[in-house]
């Protein structure tokens, strides 16, 4: 059974410059999206990103699976 309340496990990335890539910075766990911004946030601020996002680990869609 699925509760609302379940906790999800996101991927957080990040960038200091437009014109290079996300950088994988570490994981969160959050109940739903809005927190997982927060938590990312509070996370990971200690650098001066211009861009973070948080995909939740669910979502990521494997070329290649680990053995």
């Amino acid at each position: 059974m699925n509760k609302s309340n379940d906790m999800k496990i996101y991927e957080v990335f990040a960038r200091f410059k437009y014109d290079e890539p996300l950088h994988f910075v570490g994981t969160v766990t959050a109940p739903d999206d809005d927190l997982a911004k927060v938590y990312a946030f509070n996370t990971y601020n200690e650098w001066a990103w211009i861009e973070m996002i948080a995909v939740p680990r669910a979502s990521v869609v494997h070329v290649i699976e680990p053995a």
